[in-house]
């Protein structure tokens, strides 16, 4: 298909018309669905949502495994169903939370209708969904606060879709491998850049290196999207890569010895940046040559998405993927917004060339010496010592540093002690940009989609200092 990142918001959207051919559409653990039974399969459960009691404009909220979710996705888009997916070991308390954000068009779906009811729903399904209206409720990780919900249209979808193929070439024949949440934008996009093209997704119930392996070996997997994390652990049980032409790294910063690790094993990199506000992929940077990438990089921005930097170096970004707005009980659109664009929380650099190299986020600035520091420039730095497998870097109140720098570190310390650690530093970074502090610890807070948790960290900071652990090694 010719990508187009503009869509006519007026005009119906139908994520399941007509193809000169009837691909194989979906594959989860329940079954396998080519495009036309996929419509009437989505038509159908459809008509029965309908009849349980959900009409167009509801919210849904879906706390289900991932085989549902991917049908729900076909299905709520036909009735005219936002669907909210959420990860089914949601508490009682964050659904209650989120339920009451979606105010009175909030309906909480815990099972699929059965198979009786689906069969008994014969009501006929209302006109297609124009493009403008609200198809996707993602929330957010709530990695620096309290979680929101972003909403997103069918435009929305149809343009970041769009924009991706026009990037990473997808058509019929082609099959992405989705081993990421469906309650994540990451996880979900994938369905609607594989109807948009009537490429085949291939949809495992989570990510495990061995059913990824698998499906790897069956030779038939053409796309892949990871957060580092997982590509980490790939190449640590030493998967090959196979038919493998793009896979999609993004969800967290790429640390340049897992770059450089990957490129050796064959792996075929796409680095990438993207944010649910924006419906996944905001910029990719297509099979990097090893030698031109550095971390940061993550390429130009996709086709139709705007990007700027505002005086403090944040990201603001415009166009047609960039979402409806973050949800609220009187479905206002534009909150979150100013004129329409999104300013991030991120910072960045644009290079001459057109491409982005993320710096960090605004909201993790450390203040050490009188110098901004970001985080994820020291992390780096720890990241490229032998034998640092993680790492992150928070800080503690201080008198004279104003943020005296930790560094909490996973790995083997036989290979690199802390006094190496700390003259591995020196070498390499200024005074200011240091960790005077250095803690081993077991594993570091992340979420699925292996972003720090920079609130956890700043916790644990504080619990080790009250408990007196890290007076020892302090850097000169």
């Amino acid at each position: 298909m010719n990508p187009a990142p503009f869509i006519d918001p007026h005009e119906p959207l139908d994520w399941l018309g007509p193809l000169s051919e009837d691909p194989l559409q979906l594959v989860t653990s329940d079954g396998a669905w080519r495009r036309g039974a996929l419509v009437a399969d989505g038509g159908a459960l459809a008509a029965a949502l309908l009849a349980w009691g959900a009409a167009p404009g509801t919210i849904l909220l879906a706390p289900l495994p991932a085989p549902d979710l991917a049908r729900l996705f076909f299905a709520c888009a036909r009735a005219g169903i936002a669907l909210f997916p959420l990860d089914p070991a949601t508490s009682p308390q964050r659904r209650a939370a989120l339920l009451a954000l979606a105010g009175p068009r909030g309906r909480l779906l815990e099972a699929l209708p059965s198979a009786a009811a689906i069969a008994a729903a014969t009501d006929p399904l209302p006109a297609v969904p124009v493009a403008a209206q609200p198809a996707l409720v993602i929330a957010t990780s709530g990695s620096e606060g309290e979680p929101k919900g972003v909403v997103l249209t069918h435009a929305n979808l149809a343009a970041a879709a769009d924009a991706s193929a026009e990037r990473l070439p997808l058509s019929p024949g082609d099959t992405w491998l989705d081993c990421l949440p469906l309650h994540h934008i990451g996880g979900v996009s994938i369905l609607a850049r594989c109807a948009r093209s009537g490429a085949t997704a291939r949809v495992l119930d989570r990510f495990t290196v061995e059913a990824v392996a698998a499906a790897l070996a069956a030779g038939d997997i053409t796309h892949l999207s990871l957060v580092p994390a997982m590509l980490d652990r790939l190449l640590e049980a030493g998967v090959p890569p196979g038919p493998l032409r793009y896979v999609l790294v993004g969800g967290a910063a790429l640390s340049a010895p897992l770059f450089r690790r990957a490129m050796a094993a064959g792996w075929p990199l796409c680095v990438s940046y993207g944010l649910s506000e924006c419906a996944a992929q905001v910029a990719t940077w297509i099979h990097p040559p090893p030698d031109a990438w550095q971390e940061g990089r993550v390429g130009a921005p996709l086709a139709g998405c705007r990007v700027e930097l505002d005086r403090q170096g944040r990201l603001r970004l415009a166009g047609p993927q960039v979402m409806w707005g973050y949800l609220n009980p009187d479905l206002e659109p534009g909150r979150g917004l100013t004129d329409g664009a999104l300013v991030s929380g991120d910072l960045a650099r644009l290079e001459a060339d057109g491409s982005l190299t993320l710096l960090g986020r605004a909201d993790d600035m450390l203040v050490s010496g009188g110098v901004n520091v970001h985080p994820a420039e020291v992390e780096a730095v720890l990241l490229a010592c032998p034998g640092v497998r993680d790492a992150a870097v928070t800080a503690l109140p201080d008198t004279v540093w104003g943020d005296r720098l930790l560094a909490l570190v996973v790995g083997d310390s036989a290979a690199m002690d802390d006094a190496g650690l700390h003259r591995w530093c020196a070498e390499r970074l200024p005074s200011p940009r240091r960790p005077r502090l250095i803690q081993r610890v077991a594993t570091l807070p992340r979420n699925p989609m292996g972003k720090l948790q920079r609130p956890a960290l700043r916790q644990l900071a504080q619990q080790l200092a009250q408990d007196g652990l890290l007076a020892p090694g302090e850097a000169p």
